[in-house]
């Protein structure tokens, strides 16, 4: 009979448990998966070629026209699955909003334990992607540009680094940290190919440049 109490005991203890995880009300450190990998750079090269060279135009922007930071699981959107994905030992609340963790950018090496302080950057800027052919688009296909993360678009970095960056290409701002910039135009090609985006001579000029020695 004691046997059969303590098992009904741990089994309420777990039914609650799993009750409670599910609701988000004990929220340990997450699990997250890995930034995507940018292609290598000899695809990266071939991917550049096949691109089409044309002029900017931003006749038309608003960046609301992109929506962004939508609803990815429960009650996570966007940036809030981005910063559990590239944090470390990150927790969240039952709204997900992140209460702790650390943060590694790679554009300046810095790491920072603040939510706040980091922001979720569109490695292709949504002006740039308009600048580049996203004026032609459907609202949802601007919506799966802006939330995408199954490309390496969207990456956790310092917020004033990625404000600098704003809506410039890699002919007018690379990241500081050096040892970043083959994967951040190996990136940038492969987020530009697979939405068939232009680039313009400049731009492809800098990309060539930075592409020539990347494995």
């Amino acid at each position: 009979m004691t046997t059969f109490y303590a098992r009904r005991r741990l089994s309420i203890v777990a039914a609650l448990t799993a009750l409670i995880a599910s609701v988000g009300l004990f929220n340990g450190p997450t699990a997250s998966a890995a930034l995507p990998t940018p292609v290598s750079g000899a695809t990266a090269r071939s991917y550049l070629a096949a691109l089409p060279v044309a002029a900017e135009d931003r006749t038309g922007y608003n960046r609301d026209l992109f929506p962004h930071w939508i609803t990815i699981s429960g009650t996570c959107n966007t940036r809030e699955t981005v910063l559990k994905r590239d944090g470390q030992n990150v927790v969240t609340d039952s709204s997900c909003y992140a209460t702790s963790g650390s943060w590694y950018s790679p554009y300046d090496g810095a790491t920072w334990y603040a939510a706040s302080d980091v922001d979720i950057d569109h490695l292709v800027p949504l002006a740039e992607a308009w600048d580049s052919g996203a004026d032609s688009w459907t609202t949802s296909r601007r919506q799966a540009f802006a939330n995408d993360l199954t490309r390496p678009q969207l990456l956790a970095v310092t917020d004033d680094v990625n404000q600098a960056k704003g809506d410039k290409d890699p002919a007018e701002w690379m990241p500081s940290r050096t040892a970043y910039h083959c994967v951040y135009v190996r990136a940038w090609v492969q987020v530009k190919y697979y939405y068939g985006l232009s680039v313009d001579s400049a731009e492809k000029s800098a990309l060539q440049s930075r592409l020539a020695n990347c494995a």
